[in-house]
């Protein structure tokens, strides 16, 4: 699964759109120091630290994505990012030497960055920044495993009663804020009948099932390919155990 890492790392360092990018490009490679990291100037904030340099790979990738994409509109990213892993290979040391160099030049100022800053702070400050990094951090990690698990095609939970209503009669609500439209509706649900309410709660019982029967595939693809750390803990249970039912 070191793909679909990687796939999520070029797709990180290219934002929201690589496009832009590809305008005007007429040869196979560019130059990767239009891509180098430029310090950027403390502030109280954790979004002012300065990141760290893109590696030489990523590096590359950032600049072949757009290009492949262009070139190939239907592939998927997995399958371009793994052209472009077997073009890296077979690119000759010299060529790779561009973006190795690139990126110590870019690690060494990002060194010097780092020092400046933290030669400004006091004890404290440095806790909190830490701190601070920490948690945006554990928040990306987090957010790159939700995009990992969507990519892998991981069923969505099945909605309750009350969220399948919302959900249905959001659409009908057309005026007002959507801090009024919940208002509204949440009122609504608090009026409705036992008997009204069962159809919602029906509703609710089908995506259950759905989801059970979802999950239990999608748990077994898993198996499959050894991502045993993506089961819930009682299939793993199960599976150590040799148990087949779910």
């Amino acid at each position: 699964m070191a793909l679909f890492r990687g796939v999520w790392s070029v797709l990180s360092a290219l934002g929201k759109s690589g496009a832009d990018l590809c305008a005007g490009c007429g040869s196979r490679l560019r130059s990767p120091f239009s891509f180098a990291y430029v310090p950027r100037c403390f502030s109280s904030t954790v979004n002012s630290y300065p990141k760290k340099p893109l590696t030489s790979y990523v590096r590359f990738s950032k600049e072949q994505l757009p290009i492949f994409k262009a070139q190939n509109p239907d592939a998927k990213n997995s399958e371009l990012i793994r052209k472009i892993a077997q073009l890296w290979r077979e690119l000759p040391d010299s060529e790779k030497k561009i973006y190795e160099d690139a990126y110590r030049a870019d690690w060494q100022a990002y060194k010097e960055e780092i020092n400046r800053i933290q030669e400004q702070l006091t004890p404290s400050q440095i806790v909190s920044l830490e701190k601070e990094i920490q948690q945006k951090r554990l928040k990306k990690k987090a957010l790159i495993k939700k995009r990992e698990l969507t990519m892998l095609g991981k069923p969505k939970r099945p909605r309750s009663a009350y969220n399948i209503y919302i959900a249905e009669r959001f659409q009908e609500h057309k005026d007002g804020t959507s801090q009024v439209k919940l208002k509204t509706i949440n009122e609504n649900w608090k009026n409705l009948s036992s008997s009204q309410k069962q159809v919602y709660i029906q509703l609710a019982n089908d995506d259950k099932i759905r989801y059970y029967n979802e999950m239990k595939s999608w748990e077994e693809q898993m198996l499959e390919v050894g991502r045993n750390d993506l089961l819930r803990r009682t299939v793993k249970h199960q599976a150590k155990n040799g148990i087949e039912e779910y």
